[in-house]
């Protein structure tokens, strides 16, 4: 989790650069709006933890595969500063940076840096002069817009691992044995069937806003119960949007208030059900969703289901 010290300093998630990698393309930089990476001496350097979100951008665009996010001790993140810091680049790219903060979710970072162009006297982009920079769901901009994102392989800036995309559930599979498998013992084509229709999956990850989510149902799933629970896609998953999370393991959780409240409001899903292992540390997903619940603008039924730890027995309350 994000935790603050009073030197200024945090404990949070930031980008860290392998130089062996690194061949000074520049494409990180680039692609990073809040201006916390640079090309000197011919690799990619982070010049300023306080600018640097720790969403990781950046990392789809790298061709070498150079760049991840860590968690580490460094000075705290700075909305104040990543706006000052990009003003002298154009309001296309203040676009960019805030599109960027909403559809990850961080509303809290994206209300401070509306109030810091408040101050300064200039119009938010979209009533100003940035109003025709558009972005969709997965990032791209939309035709006419004056700093449409790099694309390769298809797809958008930012990481190809999170692009949002939405698809039918998979058809029962064959048999193992008419796929030229032979596993101990194969099992049957109808307990192979996906019922995934969406990607990406983890909260931290997942664009709240997403038109796939708009008035669907939802299901936040705690990491280890699709392991525990055999029955997970069929009983649990089956016609419902999927969001993964840990509440013990992830790291800045803080967002993930913001993003499922954003999932009640913005894309006014129908219907939450939590899913959550019978251990303590398993409390604090539900929390977070309480949590979220109270402060959105719309109510909208929780329902909770308990994984058992030992033979994945599921209790609903």
């Amino acid at each position: 989790m994000k935790t603050f010290k009073e030197d200024g300093m945090a404990t949070r998630t930031v980008i860290e650069i392998d130089e062996s990698l690194c061949d000074g393309c520049g494409l990180c930089a680039n692609g990073c709006h809040e201006g916390a990476l640079r090309i000197i001496d011919g690799k990619a350097r982070l010049v300023g933890e306080r600018l640097c979100d720790g969403l990781g951008a950046c990392i789809g665009e790298c061709p070498r595969g150079a760049l991840r996010t860590v968690e580490r001790e460094v000075e705290a993140y700075d909305e104040r500063k990543v706006i000052e810091n990009i003003l002298p680049k154009g309001m296309a790219t203040v676009a960019a940076h805030l599109d960027h903060l909403r559809s990850h979710g961080q509303d809290s970072w994206h209300a401070q840096a509306l109030a810091v162009l408040a101050e300064k006297g200039l119009a938010a982009p979209g009533s100003g002069p940035a109003a025709g920079v558009k972005f969709g769901a997965l990032g791209v901009a939309s035709a006419g817009s004056p700093t449409p994102r790099i694309v390769r392989n298809g797809m958008s800036g930012g990481c190809p691992g999170s692009a949002a995309r939405s698809f039918a559930p998979a058809a029962p599979a064959a048999p193992a044995r008419e796929q030229g498998i032979r596993p101990a013992s194969a099992p049957s084509a109808g307990s192979m069937a996906s019922r995934l229709e969406q990607w990406p999956i983890q909260l931290h990850l997942v664009n709240p806003r997403a038109p796939y989510f708009a008035g669907a149902d939802v299901l936040i799933a705690a990491d280890c119960t699709a392991f525990a629970c055999g029955a997970f896609h069929q009983s649990l998953l089956a016609g419902k949007r999927l969001v993964i999370a840990c509440p013990k393991l992830d790291t800045g959780k803080e967002v993930y208030v913001d993003k499922i409240r954003a999932l009640i409001d913005d894309s006014a899903v129908a219907s939450i059900t939590l899913a959550i292992m019978e251990v303590p540390c398993c409390g604090g997903l539900r929390r977070l969703v309480d949590e979220a619940a109270a402060g959105a603008s719309r109510a909208v039924p929780v329902s909770t289901v308990v994984v058992g730890i030992e033979g994945g027995s599921l209790t609903w309350m």
